[in-house]
């Protein structure tokens, strides 16, 4: 059983996990032979404030974007 887990920042709509969802199971059922019924997808949304990119935190990076 394939089990694929994906972490987004915050701010997707439920459409879009949707169609992200539909998307990666076809490929996985493409390249696995697995069906649709045993694909498992994770979808875990982070806050900016709990990710971060070179020691900065996304949501750091956000407010110094719009100084400029």
């Amino acid at each position: 059983m394939p089990i694929v887990q994906i972490h987004l920042l915050e701010g997707r709509t439920q459409e879009q996990k949707r169609e992200l969802v539909k998307r990666v199971t076809q490929a996985v059922c493409e390249t696995t032979n697995s069906p649709p019924e045993k694909v498992r997808v994770i979808l875990s949304d982070m806050a900016h404030g709990d990710y971060a990119v070179g020691g900065v935190l996304t949501m750091d990076q956000k407010m110094d974007q719009g100084k400029k």
